[in-house]
């Protein structure tokens, strides 16, 4: 394919159940519902990982979690690696090297302290895991604009458990306007920049690739009345998984439901709480809008392919849960994935794909080849509708820990769901009869069979893959002969 430029859109922690073009008939996402229309739009896209850095790394370098390292969020980091490593492949690097326009506004949350002007690309580095209401370019532009500084009221906390009594922030009223929030200011920063692009584009013809990072639907959920009290409590339905019982599951489970106080709100309460993250939903598609219509307005529509994608969902009370974290259920590990390609048809597919995969899509769609070692496979013959659909039949994920380390490993297939927990009873799921996952079937005799292919399926993509957790399973799991010779090495040399 020709060189073409590249709008790419990211929310956090966002929910594929929140998007009309995701079967939800009563949010209002006009602007992300219109672009899956006319693009590809992906029903089994999921994150390698359900935390922040480490999915955002594995999108910027194309490897998956335990090959590049950034395993935690650094607020949380217990010893893992903090940046990319020098030297390894990045996105930027080869698309900078072809003459592209590159920019990054928003969230980056890709290491501690190198933002994207460290990778030679424009834009500003806004550190952390929250909207950045006090740093000091966005307190400048309200100051500019006349707009009112960052304030908050009818604050909503959970309940700590170590006798202080309040416990986490969740949601509140933004004392702003929606043309003073965070998200108007990324888009304003956005159109700045494709402003710029655009010049080059139609002068020089210099390609680009911009990037716009939300840093919502992360909680806590602040944003102005409008959009707080936009859907009505009284048509939001609870998640089936709020019947969850956690009966044997790992006790990790119950112990972050406390951490959460997830209990602590009542079957109304918790409507009107996901009534404000679907405002939040609303808030942001309303700016992507403004996106989508400054690439018209420009003449780049013809030109730009556009992607959305999140980083990872969250529960928002699924599972008794709230954020993300030690859980590899269905609303943390699969996200929206929509992508647009001038000249490309229309459709949905069923293909398993990940973040990974867009790190060489992004480059194919620029004409030039994955940067190796690569851990994705490009989409474009999928996107071209060249791929059958449903071409890729499982994903396998993994997790390494939110709070504390954690590790766990997933694999998903058409119908079942295993989880290996090393510290914990392992999980399987029967996704058909039980699609919010309540039900641990892993010892039933009725599933022994799919018990077992499914551990030896996911301990041979371990071993391929070169991801350490196949040791565990080489003398803990069901893999009968499967087992890697001499996994010590020396074992095997051992009469």
């Amino acid at each position: 394919m020709s060189p073409r430029n590249l709008l790419f859109l990211m929310t956090d922690q966002h929910r594929v159940d929140t998007l009309g073009c995701y079967g939800n008939t009563t949010i209002s996402t006009p602007a992300l519902d219109s672009l899956a229309v006319e693009g590809t739009r992906f029903n089994s896209f999921y994150t390698p990982t359900a935390i922040c850095t480490p999915a955002r790394a594995s999108l910027f370098t194309g490897q998956h979690p335990f090959r590049h390292g950034l395993l935690v969020n650094p607020e949380r980091n217990g010893g893992a690696r903090d940046e990319v490593e020098d030297g390894s492949p990045v996105l930027s690097q080869p698309l900078l090297e072809a003459g592209y326009n590159m920019g990054h506004v928003g969230k980056w949350h890709i290491g501690r302290t190198r933002g994207p002007e460290y990778y030679s690309m424009d834009g500003e580095h806004l550190p952390g895991a929250l909207n950045p209401v006090h740093h000091p370019s966005y307190e400048a532009w309200l100051e500019a604009k006349g707009y009112p500084r960052f304030a908050v009221k009818d604050a909503v906390f959970g309940s700590a458990k170590n006798g202080t009594g309040r416990g986490h922030l969740i949601a509140g009223r933004l004392q702003q306007p929606p043309e003073a929030t965070i998200e108007a200011y990324l888009a304003d920063k956005t159109l700045e920049l494709l402003d710029r692009y655009a010049d080059d584009w139609h002068t020089d013809g210099k390609p680009f690739m911009l990037s716009c990072h939300w840093f919502g639907p992360h909680l806590p959920y602040l944003i102005p009345d409008e959009y707080y009290d936009m859907y009505d409590p009284a048509s939001v339905p609870l998640p089936a998984s709020m019947a969850e019982t956690f009966a044997g599951k790992p006790d990790v489970q119950r112990r972050y439901s406390a951490y959460w106080s997830a209990d602590d709100f009542d079957a109304d309460a918790w409507r009107k709480l996901i009534a404000v993250y679907w405002g939040y939903v609303t808030l942001i598609d309303h700016q992507v809008a403004r996106l989508l219509d400054a690439l018209k307005a420009r003449g780049l529509w013809e030109d730009t392919t556009v992607v959305f994608t999140a980083d990872h969902g969250e529960f928002t009370g699924a599972h008794r849960l709230n954020d993300k974290g030690p859980a590899m259920y269905e609303d943390i590990y699969r996200i929206p994935g929509i992508v647009r390609v001038p000249g490309c048809p229309p459709q949905v597919r069923d293909d398993f794909a990940t973040l990974i995969d867009l790190n060489p899509t992004v480059l194919g769609l620029a004409g030039l080849p994955a940067v190796e070692p690569c851990d994705g496979a490009s989409l474009l013959p999928v996107l071209t509708g060249e791929a059958a659909d449903g071409t890729r039949e499982e994903v396998v994920t993994e997790f390494h820990g939110h709070h504390f380390p954690y590790s766990q490993r997933m694999i998903r297939d058409r119908r079942h769901k295993l989880v290996y927990n090393p510290e914990s009873v392992n999980e399987l799921y029967d996704l058909e009869v039980d699609p919010h996952e309540l039900h641990n079937v892993h010892e039933a005799p009725a599933y022994a069979d799919v018990r077992r292919e499914l551990t030896v399926r996911l301990y041979q993509e371990l071993l391929r893959r070169g991801d350490p957790a196949y040791t565990w399973m080489s003398y803990m799991s069901d893999i009968g002969d499967d087992r890697a010779p001499d996994v010590d090495g020396v074992a095997d040399e051992v009469a």
